[in-house]
This record gives structure tokens, sequence and C-alpha cells, in this order.
């Protein structure tokens, strides 16, 4: 079974990771998938806009922390986590969310210019727990979007955000009945699909400029700090813990 399907109709490309077994983590496989599918919807001339979603009731867990444990990073250089967290499609991109979107998933779903979840989604950067960063855009795109304190209140105690709080603070577009965020991501994609592709590309272009939203400099900047972290002792641990089901012992290294 292939780890990311693709639909392609109407002007609207559907791009799914399919790996529901782990919930939709993301290992290099996915990572190159995905880019391999942005790449198709980017090039066709008859798609103008996207829609990320994962299978099995789950957008995205994140990174497989199993994969990290024996060395594997789900990145693309130059394209980083999932082959979009540092280079987004130039046409706009909606996340269809329904159950968690979790460290890399949310930072996934923060990659895409819409949201639209289910009512029993919920979005959250959990890295800290597991002795990691959110170093995939959460930390840069997240304080962009919510308020400063509590994107910091998310950021350090790992803690969860529901869809209703999510649509409250301006972080998701949209809230549909459990099960339908797809169907929601659809209708809201019809409409921009019905202008011209042309200026949805570049309007969609201009305003990520004007926000910084997708500022690749930053990746770079944040490294310095980032990079060591992924590789301390304590990012084993935790990667290693969460695979054991216990809780990590930490040595501050």
């Amino acid at each position: 079974m292939a780890v990311v399907l693709t639909e392609f109709s109407g002007g609207v490309a559907v791009i799914c990771i399919n790996r529901p077994e782990v919930k939709n983590a993301v290992n290099l496989e996915v990572s190159e998938a995905l880019a391999d599918a942005v790449d198709e919807f980017e090039n066709r001339r008859d798609l103008t806009i996207g829609i990320l979603t994962g299978s099995g009731g789950t957008f995205c867990a994140g990174m497989d922390l199993k994969a990290f444990a024996r060395g594997e990073l789900p990145t693309i250089p130059g394209r980083g986590f999932g082959g979009i967290t540092e280079r987004p499609p130039k046409k706009p991109l909606i996340a269809a969310v329904e159950g968690w979107a979790l460290a890399g998933g949310f930072e996934l779903a923060l990659a895409a210019d819409l949201i639209v979840a289910s009512s029993d989604a919920k979005f959250g950067i959990p890295e800290v727990k597991r002795g990691l960063v959110a170093a995939a855009g959460g930390l840069l795109r997240l304080p962009k979007i919510l308020p400063y304190p509590l994107a910091m209140e998310m950021a350090i105690t790992g803690d969860p955000l529901t869809a209703h709080d999510a649509f409250k603070y301006g972080l998701v577009n949209r809230v549909t009945e459990p099960g339908q965020a797809l169907a929601g991501a659809k209708e809201l994609a019809a409409r921009v699909a019905s202008n011209g592709p042309l200026a949805v590309r570049a309007t969609k272009q201009v305003l990520s400029m004007a926000t910084n939203y997708t500022d690749a400099s930053a990746f770079v900047s944040q490294r310095a700090l980032t990079d060591p972290v992924f590789a301390s002792a304590d990012a084993q641990e935790g990667s290693r813990a969460f695979a054991e089901r216990r809780p990590p012992v930490w040595v501050g290294a």
C-alpha cells in the first residue's frame, strides 16, 4: 500500500498520508512521497489548490520516533520535514485535520495556508516531552498566528489545543462535524479553484511574503539552537522512552 495517496480533479489536488497503523507518523519514505506529490501538484496547470490530509481518522502524529531512534531523519534538504515545511508549495494548500495533528504533523498543518478541522481535532507541539524541539516550523509560525503567551504555553508545556480554541484564536478557518474535515476542505477548495489559477498562485505568494510566513532564513537561523538538541542524549532517550512506553529519564545533555 502506498504511504501517500493522491487524487486530482476539478482543479484540486488531494494528498493523503497513508500510514494509519502508526497514526500517519512520517518517516523518510513518507517525506519523499509527499515531496513527489507536491511537485506533481505544483507542475500541473489544471490544479489550482491542494488539500493535505491523513487516513484512518488521524491527520498526522508527527515524526516516526521509532525510525528516528534508529537514526533516520524524515527531512529532505532544502524542503524540510515531510518535504513541505521549509518549502511549502507556491499554490495554496489546505490542511484537512481529523483527530490529532501533533508535533511534525501540526507543523505540516502550519505549513498549509488554510486549516479545516473536525470538532474533535487537537493540535500540539509536544516535542519537549520527548527531549526534542519543534524545529520544522512550529516555533517559527505559531507565534505569528496565535497570541505570543498562548504560543509559548503550547511550546514549553507540550499541551494541545482543541479545534474550537484553535478556531477562536484564528488558527483554524472552519470547524466541521467529526469525519467531515476533508469534505469541508473540498468545499472550500472548490471556491478557490473557480478563480483564475495564475491570480490565485500570485496572491498566495505575495500574501505569504508580506507576513514572512515562509521565511527560509529563519530555518537557517534556528539550527544553531535546535541541531544540538536533536544530537543530544536526551533526544535519543525521549525517543526510546516513547518506543518502550515508559517515562524518560533526562540527563540534560
